[in-house]
C-alpha cells in the first residue's frame, strides 16, 4: 500500500492545449532523444579502432545503453506524475547532453562505457512527452496527438542509425555524439519555453510512488490485456527485423551492413502510415482497429515467408508489418493514456517496460530460430505469435469492451 506525506494535488488546467506546433515540437524532441540509443550501433568497429578496443567488447556499448534506458524509464520515468514537467523534462534533456558530451570527449574505451551507460539512463524524455502530450490533449484528438508523438520516436528509432553512419564517415564518430549534444541543449531551452505550466498531479514518496506502477497494472483489466498484447507485438517486431538482418547478410543476398541500413527506411514509410492508428482510437475504433493490426501482422509473416530472393516482396513485407505493429502499439498507448489521468507516466512506464522485455526476447528468439530451422523457422514463429495475440484480444474483447475507463484513481493516489 501506497503512503504520503500530504493529500493529491488536483491538476490545474494548462495554459494552453495541446497545438499543432507543439505536437511536432514534441515528436522531433522525442524522436531525437530516443535516437541516442541507436547512434552507435553502425559505429562499432569505427570506435572499436579508435578506441584499441576489440569489436566483441565495443558490442557491449549497445548492451549497456539498453540497460541504462530500461533503468531510467523504471526510476525517471514515474516522476512525470508528481512532478512539475516544465522543469524536469528540459532538466532530464539537459542530463542527457553532458552524456553526450562525455561520449564525445571520452579518452578510453571504459570512460565511454560509463558515459554511454549514463546516456541511456537520461535520454527518456521521450517517454515523458508521450503522456505530457496525451494531458494536454484534448478527449476528441487524444488518439491523433499520441499518433503523431509516437511516431516522431519510432522515426527517431529508424533513421538515427544512417545519419549516425553519414555523419560518423564524414566527421569522424565523436561528431555524432556532439552534434546530438548540441541539438539537445536547443531542445532542452525550447521545450522549457514550450510546456505550459502545470501543477504536480500528485504528491507521493519515491518508494510509493515507484510501487503504485504495479498498482497501474493490477487495478484495471484493460491495462493487463493491453501490456500483454504489446509485449507480443513488440516481440514479434523485433524478431523480425532480427532475422532480417540475418536473411539480408546471407545468400541469396548477401548485402553489406551499410546496404541493410537502408531498409529500415522501408519501415518508416509502415511507421508514418501507421500514425493514422491513433484517430481510429478517436472514432472509438480502437478494440476492431486492433483485431485488423493483428491480422495485417499475420498477411506480413505469410508474405515474408514466401520472400525468396525477391527484394520487393522483402520491402513488401517490411512496410505491412511495420503499419500493423507500430499501428497496434499507438492504438495500445492511446487506450491505456485513456484509462486515467491521475496515472498517465506510469502506465507508460509498465507499456514501455513490458515491450522491452518483449522485445528482448523476441531478439533472442530470433537468434535460436535461425540457427536451427532459417528465415522459414522465424516467419513461422512469428506468424504463431500473432495467432496467440488475436486469441488474448478475442479473449478479452468483452472485458476491454465493457470495462469502466476512469479519469481518477483514488487507489493510486494519496489519501
Amino acid at each position: 500500500m501506497s503512503t504520503s506525506t500530504s493529500p493529491a494535488v488536483r491538476p490545474t488546467t494548462p495554459s494552453r492545449g495541446m497545438t499543432r506546433s507543439l505536437t511536432l515540437l514534441f515528436a522531433f524532441a522525442g524522436g531525437l532523444a530516443v535516437g541516442n540509443l541507436y547512434w552507435a550501433q553502425p559505429l562499432i568497429d569505427f570506435i572499436a579502432g579508435d578506441l584499441h578496443a576489440s569489436p566483441a567488447s565495443a558490442g557491449w556499448l549497445i548492451t549497456v545503453t539498453q540497460i541504462g534506458y530500461a533503468t531510467g524509464i523504471v526510476l525517471i520515468v514515474p516522476l512525470g506524475d508528481v512532478l512539475d514537467r516544465r522543469r524536469l523534462i528540459p532538466l532530464i534533456t539537459l542530463t542527457s547532453a553532458v552524456a553526450l558530451a562525455a561520449c564525445a570527449l571520452a579518452p578510453s574505451f571504459g570512460a565511454l562505457v560509463g558515459a554511454i551507460t549514463l546516456l541511456g539512463m537520461t535520454t527518456v524524455s521521450g517517454q515523458l512527452l508521450t503522456p505530457l502530450a496525451g494531458d494536454l490533449a484534448t478527449d476528441e484528438n487524444r488518439g491523433a496527438v499520441i499518433g503523431t508523438v509516437a511516431s516522431g520516436l519510432l522515426t527517431g528509432i529508424l533513421v538515427s542509425r544512417t545519419i549516425s553512419g553519414l555523419v560518423a564517415e564524414a566527421a569522424g564518430w565523436r561528431a555524432v555524439y556532439a552534434a546530438a549534444a548540441v541539438l539537445a541543449i536547443l531542445f532542452a531551452a525550447l521545450l522549457y519555453r514550450s510546456i505550459p505550466a502545470m501543477e504536480p498531479k500528485n504528491r507521493m514518496r519515491y518508494p510509493a510512488l515507484i510501487a503504485s506502477v504495479g498498482q497501474v497494472i493490477r487495478r484495471e483489466p484493460v491495462v493487463r490485456w493491453t501490456l500483454v498484447l504489446g509485449a507480443i507485438g513488440f516481440a514479434v517486431f523485433q524478431m523480425f527485423w532480427t532475422g532480417l538482418t540475418f536473411l539480408l547478410s546471407n545468400p541469396p543476398f548477401s548485402y553489406s551492413v551499410s546496404v541493410i541500413g537502408l531498409f529500415g527506411l522501408a519501415g518508416l514509410v509502415g511507421a508514418l502510415a501507421a500514425q493514422r492508428a491513433g484517430r481510429l482510437h478517436d472514432r472509438g475504433w480502437s478494440l476492431p482497429a486492433t483485431g485488423a493490426a493483428l491480422v495485417l501482422a499475420l498477411i506480413a509473416f505469410a508474405i515474408s515467408a514466401t520472400v525468396g530472393a525477391s527484394v520487393v516482396l522483402v520491402i513488401i513485407a517490411i512496410v505491412v508489418l511495420d503499419v500493423a505493429i507500430q499501428g497496434l502499439n499507438l492504438l495500445n498507448q492511446a487506450r491505456l493514456f485513456a484509462v486515467s489521468h491521475e496515472a498517465r507516466s506510469r502506465l507508460n512506464t509498465a507499456f514501455v517496460a513490458s515491450n522491452f522485455i518483449g522485445g528482448a526476447i523476441g531478439s533472442a528468439a530470433a537468434s535460436i530460430l535461425w540457427a536451427h530451422g532459417g528465415w522459414t523457422s522465424i516467419c513461422a514463429a512469428g506468424a504463431a505469435l500473432i495467432v496467440l495475440a488475436l486469441l488474448v484480444w478475442a479473449a478479452g474483447r468483452r472485458t476491454l469492451k465493457a470495462a469502466t475507463v476512469t479519469q481518477n484513481w483514488p487507489r493510486l493516489t494519496p489519501h
